[in-house]
């Protein structure tokens, strides 16, 4: 009985990883709930001694900021159909440096990146337009995408950019 239930709870884990990503019933929306902060080197090697080799923690093409930032809050919907997109984000602030606790006066937009077509290299990015962080880091984005993203996303990704295309923080997709 007990082999038959691990067994039955593998196989909806791998199906439910199988398919393109749409967390709501009708397939043509998307959840993201919680944020992760960027940490804009992903490793590195060498000593004191040696030359270091850092590697940037790019996602999907995007390059990070210079500096760590961090995020309390986040939660985004993504109709598919609409393209419409809202974001309620909460304590986008600086993690480091001598202005760590601020906003740096940035401005950010919500970007939506799925799966590589075949043949390409770079993702299509579909963007809402730019709003300004609160004096505490908060920020609300109701917008629609531009391009308007396909009806079908596989293994979407949601960061969150400056300007300059510099991604901030990603959301933890709701499945």
């Amino acid at each position: 009985m007990k082999l038959t239930a691990i067994a039955a709870a593998l196989s909806l884990a791998v199906l439910t990883h199988a398919f393109p990503a749409a967390a709501d019933d009708d397939g043509a929306s998307l959840k993201f709930r919680g944020g992760i902060g960027v940490d804009p080197v992903s490793s590195g090697q060498g000593t004191a001694a040696t030359a270091t080799v850092v590697n940037r923690n790019i996602v999907r093409g995007v390059q990070p900021p210079g500096q760590l930032w961090v995020i309390s809050d986040l939660k985004a919907e993504i109709d598919l159909n609409s393209g419409s997109v809202r974001v309620d984000g909460r304590g986008l602030l600086l993690a480091g440096g001598n202005t760590i606790g601020t906003n740096a006066n940035q401005s950010v937009r919500a970007t939506l990146i799925c799966d590589l077509p075949v043949g390409t290299t770079n993702p299509p990015l579909f963007d809402s337009g730019l709003v300004p962080l609160e004096a505490d880091g908060d920020f609300r984005i109701d917008d629609t995408l531009s391009p308007r993203p396909p009806a079908v996303c596989a293994s979407p990704v949601l960061l969150i950019r400056n300007p300059a295309g510099a991604w901030f923080a990603a959301g933890i997709l709701k499945r």
